[in-house]
């Protein structure tokens, strides 16, 4: 099982060598968070695949268009009033 639990596939033991700092890191947060340490480091190994996997084929992101180029400032801007008007 993976995650909440509805996925569930085969699991396959390994050891991992990690710094005792994000060890201690790793047990604060399952005790604060209430769940195993197991399932964090599944999670983050779960992402670490992730990180390593390539696509054969294009990806379809649309290309959005506005009329003209945005600053960086104009969309740093445009954001952070979203932000405020949607917790408002």
């Amino acid at each position: 099982m993976y995650g909440t639990g509805t996925i569930t596939t085969m699991l396959k033991k390994t050891t991992v060598m990690v710094d005792e700092e994000d060890l201690a890191l790793i047990k604060a947060a399952a005790l604060r968070e209430g769940r195993p340490e197991s399932e964090i480091f599944r999670e983050a190994f779960h992402i670490a695949a992730l990180r390593t996997k390539r696509w054969d084929e294009e990806w379809d992101i649309p290309r959005l268009d506005f009329g003209r180029t945005w600053t960086h400032e104009e969309i740093k801007e445009a954001v952070a009033d979203e932000i405020i008007r949607r917790n408002t």
